[in-house]
């Protein structure tokens, strides 16, 4: 048997380290000690995409704001936009991730770091974000959230193609996005990534 989204969350596979602050849009920051804060995608979203490549990345000496574009992460001609959780200057890129995507899915948040960002407001842009168990409570909401949502929008868009995504007992399969059309991805868009 296929190991399913539900089977990752309930093993405790899903990883959420719990000294992260993560975003509602699933990108997580950590404030290091020489005072930039790293931040990268997190992992119920590679769960949820599977294998991606990175595009539109930003470059050191650059300035954004919180919600502004860092990245998209790609798949077969499918694409979702990565929104910057906290304003700052761009101090350091992860080039291993752009070379290596998989890494994101292996080690989301050690090697898979998508940025270093000198945090300008990092108290009032930290303050909405969830940590440790609120985060893991989030997570298990966001899993639930995402299985009504593919139900919904596989019957809009592919009504034929269900089955390809559930498992046996209504269980969502593992990587479940990576089989679904564009339509899906812009959906999953507005409903999970521009909140």
């Amino acid at each position: 048997r296929s190991r399913g989204l539900g089977d990752v969350y309930k093993r405790q596979v899903l990883r959420i380290p719990k000294g992260l602050f993560y975003s509602k849009n699933h990108v997580w920051t950590h404030l290091e000690r020489s005072g930039n804060a790293s931040l990268g995608l997190d992992d119920l979203l590679m769960h949820i995409t599977g294998r991606v490549e990175l595009k539109n990345f930003r470059n050191p000496g650059e300035r954004v704001k919180k919600g502004d574009l860092i990245a998209e992460i790609t798949q077969d001609g499918k694409q979702l936009k990565i929104m910057s959780p906290i304003s700052g200057e761009i101090s350091d890129v992860n080039e291993n991730v752009k070379s290596e995507p998989a890494v994101l899915n292996e080690d989301p948040y050690r090697k898979g770091w998508l940025y270093k960002i000198k945090p300008e407001k990092w108290s009032a842009e930290t303050g909405k974000l969830v940590m440790a168990e609120e985060a893991r409570d989030w997570s298990e909401k966001e899993l639930l959230k995402f299985k009504d949502f593919v139900a919904h929008s596989m019957k809009k868009h592919a009504p034929e193609s269900t089955e390809l995504i559930l498992q046996e007992g209504g269980e969502l399969n593992d990587h479940p996005l990576s089989g679904m059309p564009a339509e899906v991805w812009e959906d999953f868009q507005k409903g999970f990534l521009d909140v």
